[in-house]
């Protein structure tokens, strides 16, 4: 049932009890307040607000849970989750991915910040006053890297003239595998906008650390250029 058909069978229903005209039942229930959610039984917050995910797949968090719960059930994995509400529900395929990470934050299965291969991912964004080219530059130089990222070893994980290179980086000291980090510049009104992204990290206490991590890094890097 898609978000529409929902949402004409509750002006139906309504209309049976209520005696009203099909416009009548339709604006009463598109001005009714959505049900309060039961945050209490929520492992986490989900992506979209409750405002949000019933006007644009007709049905609320909790709806959403119970939905899932009784169809393909809490073992079926992500990939078949978002496949089930875009047939059995003609969700498109980008709400369908809000629905799905949002059940699945709801119900303890993922964690903010979580991927589908169970590690966590963060991302910082700062404006700075730097030349976009010029930074990129720095980072396909080896030593000039080195410099950037003090403490840290990186690898190259894409081609030079990518608009988001990728690192894998480690601990200078011991070696220990540290993930992979992208580097995005995009221009901005006198300077660039400049977004690290952290990725395979192994827990939420490793996440945490590395955005505030990054945060403070681009604070000295926005000094520097000061």
């Amino acid at each position: 049932m898609t978000a529409q058909e929902s949402l004409k069978k509750r002006i139906r229903a309504r209309m049976a009890k209520t005696g009203e005209r099909y416009t009548a039942a339709r604006a009463a229930l598109l001005e009714q307040p959505a049900p309060q959610p039961s945050h209490a039984n929520w492992a986490a917050t989900p992506p979209h607000n409750e405002t949000a995910i019933r006007e644009n797949t007709g049905h609320s968090w909790d709806e959403w849970v119970a939905l899932i719960d009784a169809g393909p059930g809490r073992e079926a994995g992500h990939t078949a989750i978002a496949t089930w509400v875009v047939e059995e529900h003609g969700i498109g395929g980008w709400w369908a991915q809000g629905v799905t990470v949002g059940y699945e934050r709801i119900t303890g299965l993922r964690l903010p910040g979580q991927m589908k291969d169970g590690t966590f991912t963060v991302a910082k964004t700062k404006k700075l006053d730097l030349d976009g080219t010029e930074f990129r530059e720095l980072l396909n130089d080896d030593d000039a890297r080195s410099s950037l990222l003090p403490g840290l070893t990186s690898q190259p994980r894409s081609k030079p003239t990518t608009k988001a290179p990728k690192f894998s980086i480690a601990d200078a000291e011991t070696g220990d595998d540290l993930g992979i980090l992208q580097f995005r510049v995009d221009p901005a009104a006198s300077g660039c906008k400049l977004v690290v992204t952290h990725e395979k990290l192994p827990d939420p206490d490793s996440a945490e650390t590395w955005k505030q991590y990054w945060a403070d890094w681009l604070e000295d890097l926005a000094d520097q250029d000061r």
